[in-house]
């Protein structure tokens, strides 16, 4: 962690707190939590304990972009179930309070790995972290949307129809040159869609490895993190945004295993991963994973892309947001060859 650099008014924020937040005791001391490059995120040192509180970042925003408070409602809604999340404790809509809306969450002592080649944890011990995380994202897609009380959490039916559509025009609104293969991919998608399985769930958006936190100790999961692209959907796109890890460069932003040796890492293979997916959540086998994947090398790229205009403009969360925002044109290519190879 380190300083932000743009300063909360903390005195404000613990007089709010404390008239808003039961047990809570003043002074506060935040520090940034270094990673992330969307929702700002830090952490609150309270005569009463720590915290986590996460805000929306200053500065214009997109439209829909940086939604704390549908994350509030996700966690909200899955405290007590079988998915691992911290606890919610109040969400402020009140911009005037520190700038932006945010809310406060129990703090959660674990383990973060941003590599997934996971070096820290013993070779034979790999295989079980990544069948941690399958079933925690199997437990998720398992919700029961309407008795979770989110049946209303998006629209339900074409989620990769809408989803192509949305992140084209995110990606537009945040273009600042133009990219061949992302114009090949808004061109090739809405012609590949798969029929629809009629299954609608609830999807993380973003489940990678460093959006998990472990147990210290073991390889359970202990809270699964960043909630801000969750929504109702096929969760067929959670799973081949988890594989795609498996895809990404070794020496890029985000960490991946392209290139290396998985069986020698004692991590497994990308159908080993989809077919104890399908296990776990009682589905036959996947047809036109290609498409899955490409969909989610295709979003991730319009995300770099938001990340870059908004370092560009100066309201970036992280110091690296130009390094993670010039990602963009190579995760469209990765998802063009991908294409390519498969026809």
């Amino acid at each position: 962690m380190k300083n932000h650099p743009q300063q909360l008014d903390l005195a404000r924020l613990a007089d709010y707190l404390e008239d808003h937040l039961p047990g809570i005791e003043g002074p506060i001391v935040a520090e940034k939590f270094s990673g992330g490059q969307s929702n700002p995120t830090f952490l609150l040192h309270a005569r009463s304990g720590r915290y986590v509180l996460r805000r929306q970042p200053p500065g214009m925003l997109l439209k829909s972009a940086h939604a704390v408070d549908r994350e509030f409602r996700m966690l909200s809604a899955l405290t007590g179930t079988a998915v691992p999340v911290a606890q919610p404790y109040h969400l402020c809509e009140d911009r005037e309070v520190i700038g932006s809306m945010f809310y406060v969450m129990s703090f959660e002592e674990g383990r973060i790995f941003w590599n997934p080649a996971l070096p820290e944890v013993p070779r034979l011990d790999r295989a079980s972290c990544y069948e941690a995380m399958l079933v925690a994202m199997a437990a998720l897609h398992d919700i029961d949307v309407n008795a979770a009380g989110l049946g209303d959490f998006g629209r339900p039916g074409n989620y990769f129809e809408r989803q192509i559509g949305i992140w084209t025009k995110q990606y537009r609104a945040a273009e600042t040159e133009r990219l061949s293969a992302m114009e090949a991919l808004i061109e090739w998608l809405p012609t590949a869609c798969p029929p629809e399985r009629g299954q609608t769930g609830l999807l993380h958006g973003d489940f990678r490895i460093d959006n998990v936190m472990f147990e210290s100790g073991n390889h359970r999961v202990k809270a699964i993190l960043d909630w801000e692209l969750s929504t109702l959907g096929d969760p067929l796109a959670d799973l081949a945004y988890f594989c795609m890890c498996l895809r990404l460069p070794s020496d890029g932003y985000i960490t991946g295993l392209a290139g290396q040796d998985r069986t020698a890492l004692g991590v497994p293979q990308e159908d080993q991963l989809v077919a104890r997916y399908c296990e776990l959540r009682g589905i036959g086998p996947i047809q036109n994973w290609h498409f899955y994947l490409a969909f989610s090398f295709f979003r991730l790229a319009a995300i770099a892309q938001g990340v870059r205009q908004r370092a560009l403009m100066g309201n970036a969360s992280s110091t690296e947001a130009l390094r993670a925002g010039a990602m963009a044109g190579s995760l469209a290519e990765e998802a063009v060859r991908l294409i390519d190879a498969c026809h």
